[in-house]
C-alpha cells in the first residue's frame, strides 16, 4: 500500500476507505499488512472529516444574509433544525 494517494474527491476517498474496511472486517490480513491498512485507513479518515469540514464551512457561508456576519449551522435534509433550535 505504498500507492502515492492521489485527488479522487470526496466520493473517491470514502469510496477506498469502506473497501479498505471490508477488506480488515474478513480477518485474513497479515498483522503487517492489517496495521498498514490501519494506517491508511486513519489517512482516509483525516482526509473525509477535512473534505466534510471544508464543505460546511461553505455551506454557512453561502447561507449569510444580505452582508450580515451571522453563519447558519448546516442541517442535514430530514432534519428538523429549526424545532430543535427554538424555545
Amino acid at each position: 500500500m505504498s500507492r502515492k494517494p492521489k485527488e479522487t474527491g470526496f466520493e473517491g476517498t470514502l469510496a477506498e476507505l469502506e473497501a479498505l474496511v471490508a477488506r480488515m472486517e474478513a480477518g485474513s490480513l497479515p498483522l503487517d499488512e492489517a496495521l498498514r491498512s490501519f494506517e491508511r485507513g486513519v489517512q482516509l479518515t483525516r482526509e473525509c472529516q477535512a473534505a466534510l469540514q471544508a464543505a460546511q464551512q461553505r455551506v454557512q457561508l453561502l447561507t449569510q444574509r444580505g452582508g450580515s456576519a451571522t453563519l447558519e449551522d448546516f442541517a442535514p435534509a430530514g432534519t428538523d433544525a429549526d424545532a430543535a433550535t427554538e424555545p
